[in-house]
C-alpha cells in the first residue's frame, strides 16, 4: 500500500508542477488550435517566461486499458530522437492514467490554413522554399529510420514569419527496421495515400511519404489537392485519370495487389500543364521532381536525400535552410 500511497503522491505533484507551469488561453477567445482523432491542441503560456506553447491533450475515449493512447506513446518516443529544425519541437511532457498532455513549440498556423490566407495558391519562390523544408526535415526523419506516414498540409506548421516550416503530428508515425514488415492499412489521409497502399499492399516503407510530399507540393502549386476522392476507389480513379491508368509494365507485380482489378478504365496520362497548370508554377524542373515522387512503383521513387539534390532546389538559398 505505501508504494501505491507513494505512486499517487508523485503523479499529485507531477501534475500541480504542470498546471502551475503552464496556463492555457482562454478557449473562447481562440484558446482551441485545433482537434483531431485524439484529442485537442490548446493555446498556452509558460508562466515563467511568457513564452507561448501548444499543448495536446488526448481524449480519454483514445486511451487503451491502461489509460494512454497507443499513438501518443508512439509520437512521444520518436519526437524525444528527432531534434531538427523541420521537425517540431516536443518541450514537455505530463502523464497519468487517464490523461496525457504534450507541450510544442508553438506555431501559429500550418500549410492548409497558410495557403487559404493567401488566397489558395502559394507564388513560385514559397513553393520551393516550403518543399525544400519538408523534404529537409523528412530526410532527417528518414536517415532515422522514422516513417512519418500521414504526412498532409494540416500536418505541416507554419512560423509567424509565413517562411519557416515544420513537420508535425507523428500520431501514425512509426519507426522502422529491416527488413520491413507489414504495417496497417489505414494510414495516410486518403487524397494523400499512394497507390501501393490505396491497393491493399501491406508492405510499404519511406516511398509512401515521398508520394505524400508530391501531393503537397502539387497542392502548394495549383492552390487545391491533386486526388480529392471521396472514397479510396474514387481517388485511386482521381490518380488514374491525372497520371494515367498504373500498368503492370510500369509497376512489375502490381496485378498481385489484393484490391487491383484487371477492368479499371483505362486513362492515358495527362501533360502537367493540363493537370490545373502546376507547370506554370513549379517549370520543368518542378514537373520533373512531381513526376519522379509520384512513380507509381514505389522503387522507382526518389528519396529525400535524392530530392533534395534536384535541379528544382538549384535556386534555393540552402544556407538560409540549413544553418
Amino acid at each position: 500500500m505505501a508504494g501505491a500511497f507513494d505512486l499517487t503522491a508523485e503523479l499529485a505533484v507531477d501534475e500541480k508542477r504542470f498546471t502551475d507551469a503552464y496556463e492555457v488561453v482562454d478557449k473562447l477567445a481562440g484558446g482551441v488550435l485545433g482537434e483531431g482523432t485524439y484529442g485537442k491542441v490548446y493555446k498556452a503560456i509558460v508562466r515563467r517566461t511568457g513564452e507561448t506553447v501548444a499543448i495536446k491533450e488526448m481524449k480519454p475515449e483514445a486511451s487503451s486499458e491502461e489509460g494512454v493512447p497507443s499513438t501518443a506513446i508512439r509520437e512521444i518516443a520518436l519526437l524525444k530522437e528527432l531534434s531538427h529544425r523541420n521537425v517540431v519541437k516536443l518541450l514537455d511532457v505530463f502523464c497519468k492514467p487517464s490523461k496525457l498532455m504534450l507541450v510544442f513549440e508553438f506555431l501559429t498556423s500550418d500549410l492548409r490554413k497558410h495557403m487559404k490566407s493567401l488566397g489558395g495558391r502559394l507564388m513560385p519562390g514559397q513553393v520551393r522554399d516550403f518543399a525544400f523544408q519538408l523534404i529537409l526535415g523528412l530526410e532527417f526523419c528518414h536517415a532515422n529510420r522514422v516513417i512519418h506516414r500521414d504526412l498532409k498540409p494540416a500536418n505541416l506548421l507554419i512560423d509567424a514569419t509565413g517562411t519557416l516550416l515544420k513537420i508535425a503530428d507523428f500520431g501514425l508515425a512509426r519507426a522502422f527496421s529491416l527488413p520491413v514488415p507489414a504495417y496497417t492499412h489505414e494510414v495516410v489521409t486518403v487524397w494523400y495515400r499512394p497507390l501501393e497502399i490505396l491497393l491493399g499492399g501491406k508492405l510499404y516503407s519511406l516511398p509512401v511519404d515521398m508520394w505524400s510530399t508530391g501531393c503537397i507540393i502539387g497542392e502548394m502549386a495549383s492552390g487545391g489537392p491533386l486526388f480529392p476522392g471521396d472514397s479510396e476507389v474514387d481517388t485511386i480513379f482521381k490518380i488514374f485519370q491525372k497520371l494515367g491508368t498504373a500498368t503492370e509494365a510500369q509497376w512489375p507485380g502490381l496485378a498481385e495487389l489484393p484490391d487491383f482489378k484487371p477492368t479499371f478504365p483505362k486513362w492515358p496520362t495527362k501533360p502537367w500543364t493540363a493537370i490545373r497548370n502546376i507547370a506554370a508554377q513549379v517549370g520543368s524542373e518542378g514537373t520533373d521532381l512531381l513526376s519522379k515522387l509520384l512513380k507509381y512503383n514505389p522503387r522507382d521513387r526518389l528519396s529525400a536525400r535524392q530530392s533534395l539534390r534536384h535541379a528544382y532546389f538549384a535556386a534555393v538559398d540552402k544556407v538560409k535552410f540549413l544553418n
